[in-house]
């Protein structure tokens, strides 16, 4: 087994002179975190190498790679435009940073990015066997989990996200916003920077998809999805001993050098839209306007790396920056002193090493940031514990470095009151606040996010392959149809809504069909069987369901039983006194939740709110169990979550004492219960330990085996009668 890492570029640079192709390493931190992963062992990085590579010449580039761990994928310049240019960059990278009025939605590019993602799938093929351990990388893959997923549908694929996950009003907007959410779907494990990414990419893709949730798990088909938070760190050490180095301290000593009393601010980012530059030097601006006491004091070091812009609004940005450093240093420049140096290309490691260490205040502060990994890095410099960061609350890096002064990137007074207590602080506030995120920055290092989304993986993995031994629709079912056939007084305890028949928008739409009927006249047709039907239904509506049939019947989750051929019995005891106190208050939640409504039975209220907009209904719910959980104690009641209901019943009504009950001084040789709620759980703890007990639902239950919808328990069903499912077809 290795693992195979595919992102959209290599971790190398390929540079052509004289006819000759020469292979340079990233300096980025993507290389360098998961540097120790390719280079062990036969694992591999699959990726772009950069440049177009004529046909001819791709085997000696694939050769010369190999050597290196690396395979890559040949993209044309038509690609790069319509892919990554496009796609990639013209529609996701806007969206996701929530700057929807520069997004273009165009259908090439759309029709070009499915078909690079299937390029990468197809690059993939040529490396992949059945047990590797994938890992893709960002936005510009989104599909390829999906299309690797249909290609090898138990391999193991994790899938991280690099920049933000906006929210599902956001994401929506995207004409073609399910086929990306199903192709995310083919990894196990999805991992982004910050939970709220998380929570995000959970309610867009509940929302939009025919998939649900439990805490932060996904269930899709057969399959469990875990997503997670894994803030990504750098290489700690290697900017902490930067600033040892000989070449750094020439550097460090050239800016110092007549800046004794100055006080310098850094900023470095790559030219984005995204980066909040203009609101940056706008908050400059405003500081030498309203602080003149600073003019001469203070220099900011502005460097922004040069970064497409042939794009129209990239080249508007670069002149609007120009255009205001001009203007500023213009009013404010004296003979000897200029607010803003700004550098409009990139520098080598040393001397950003050298700025670092130099600068009293880092100013980060983007509009919205995946992570921003420069905070970081100035952090790891800092090895005197001094200096000031200032970081926006819309970066990533602002959950973790809770010491930096927080800002909102749009609020440009916030900034400047940041810089002006930035250049206050005292120096041993200075010292708290830096030590404090040094050692979170040197604890969650690049290596620490590689671990922990690598063991995370596995753990996945080995969960699902847990689950998949516990799926009673496959080598399970051969064992019950085993014992069924061998054994001759048998008790089937079966569940109704979600069990024997799907959920239905209206209560009274998920009446019994004609197959359900044929289905227990079938297993009552056997002598050697009982069929109970245990349920949360009214009496009077299991009577008018079922009363025809050979069946004994459970109620209210136990309150009312009937036995075959015999009359309703109510258990004894039973007060509803609580129901009318309850109800009222019951009911001013219904008032203020549209779609939401009150069932009574005779022993239990029902809170119903499936009908009640996704995130509304379940918001209520919430307040409705912390609200009267403690007055449902006071009066011996039970609080039941359900599927988008909550019940209140009686202490002693219980759907695994009821079933207890009903086995007393029977001696049954074959067990088998089914159910898919809270309730049934009981039921699923109650019985012997040699009993068949199915959850409908792969979510974590008492239960032995796991199916995952009523059709499935149908199946089963009608396997142990040795027969197909009869196909019911409509009356015309």
């Amino acid at each position: 087994m290795k693992t195979v890492i595919i992102s959209n570029r290599l971790p190398v640079k390929i540079i052509e002179e004289n006819n000759e192709y020469t292979f340079i390493p990233s300096e980025g931190g993507l290389a360098t975190g998961l540097g120790d992963v390719y280079k062990t062992g036969n694992s591999i990085w699959i990726g772009w190498p950069g440049i177009e590579v004529p046909e001819e010449r791709q085997q000696e580039v694939i050769d010369k790679l190999a050597v290196l761990n690396l395979y890559p994928v040949f993209l044309t310049q038509e690609e790069i435009n319509l892919y990554y240019e496009g796609f990639s960059n013209e529609v996701l990278w806007p969206v996701f940073h929530y700057l929807v009025t520069y997004a273009h939605y165009e259908q090439s590019y759309w029709d070009c990015y499915k078909s690079v993602n299937h390029k990468f799938a197809k690059a993939a093929s040529n490396v992949l066997s059945a047990k590797d351990k994938i890992w893709i990388q960002d936005y510009q893959l989104l599909l390829l989990p999906g299309i690797l997923r249909d290609q090898l549908p138990q391999s193991t694929i994790g899938f991280f996200q690099h920049i933000p996950f906006p929210s599902y009003e956001i994401f929506r907007l995207i004409p073609w916003r399910d086929e990306l959410l199903n192709g995310m779907l083919g990894a196990d494990l999805i991992g982004f920077h910050t939970y709220d990414d998380v929570r995000h990419f959970l309610s867009t893709a509940t929302r939009l998809l025919p998939v649900n949730s439990t805490a932060n798990v996904l269930n899709n088909n057969e399959r469990q999805i875990v997503v997670e938070a894994f803030p990504m760190g750098i290489d700690f050490d290697k900017f902490s001993n930067l600033t040892s180095h000989d070449e750094v301290q020439k550097e460090i000593e050239y800016f110092r050098n007549g800046k004794e009393d100055m006080k310098v601010i850094l900023s470095i980012d790559r030219l984005d839209y995204s980066k909040g530059i203009l609101e940056r030097l706008k908050a400059l601006e405003l500081l030498l306007q309203a602080h003149p006491e600073f003019i001469g004091k203070i220099e900011l070091y502005m460097i922004v790396v040069p970064s497409r812009d042939t794009v129209p609004q990239y080249r508007d940005l670069k002149e609007q920056i120009d255009q205001f450093v001009g203007n500023l240093n213009a009013r404010y420049r004296s003979i000897n002193w200029i607010p803003v140096n700004y550098f409009y290309r990139s520098f080598p490691i040393e001397i950003l090493s050298a700025l670092y260490a130099t600068a009293d205040i880092c100013l980060v502060t983007p509009m919205r940031d995946g992570m921003n990994l420069v905070s970081k890095e100035y952090v790891a410099s800092r090895n005197h514990n001094n200096g000031v960061l200032i970081l926006s609350e819309m970066a990533g890096a602002s959950k973790e470095l809770t010491d930096a002064v927080i800002v909102n990137p749009n609020n440009i007074g916030d900034i400047m009151e940041a810089i002006v207590l930035a250049l206050k602080m005292p120096v041993e506030e200075q010292h708290i606040r830096m030590k404090a995120m040094r050692n979170i920055v040197e604890k969650f290092n690049v290596k620490h996010w590689v671990n922990n989304f690598i063991l995370r993986l596995d753990e996945v993995k080995d969960s699902q392959n847990s689950l998949l031994t516990k799926h009673a629709v496959t080598a399970i079912k051969e064992v019950i149809s085993e014992k069924y056939d061998h054994t001759t007084n048998r008790v089937l305890f079966l569940d109704y809504d979600g069990t024997l028949v799907d959920f239905a928008g209206n209560i009274d739409d998920a009446s019994p069909d004609e197959e359900l009927y044929n289905l227990i006249t079938r297993l009552t047709a056997d002598p050697a069987n009982t069929v109970v039907i245990i349920s949360g239904r009214r009496n009077e509506t299991l009577e008018k369901w079922f009363g025809h049939l050979k069946v004994d019947l459970i109620a209210e989750h136990g309150a009312w039983q009937k036995a075959y051929g015999d009359k309703w019995n109510c258990l004894p005891l039973l007060t509803d006194q609580w129901k009318q106190e309850m109800k009222s208050i019951l009911e001013t939640y219904t008032d203020r939740t549209p779609g939401s409504f009150i069932e009574e039975k005779s022993y239990s209220l029902v809170w119903h709110y499936r009908k009640a907009e996704e995130g509304l209904g379940d918001l209520r719910a919430n307040e409705i169990v912390s609200h009267l959980k403690i007055l449902a104690a006071d009066k011996g009641l039970q609080l039941m979550p359900g599927n988008k209901v909550i019940e209140f019943k009686n202490m002693e009504v219980n759907k695994g004492k009821a079933a207890l009950n009903w086995l007393y001084g029977k001696q049954p040789d074959f067990i088998l219960a089914l159910g898919d709620d809270h309730t049934d759980e009981d039921i699923f703890k109650a019985l012997p330990n040699d009993a068949f007990t199915i959850k409908v639902g792969n979510n974590i239950s008492e239960a032995k085996y796991y199916l995952n919808d009523f059709k499935e328990v149908r199946k089963l069903l009608w396997g142990l009668l040795k027969d197909e499912v009869i196909e019911i077809q409509p009356s015309l």
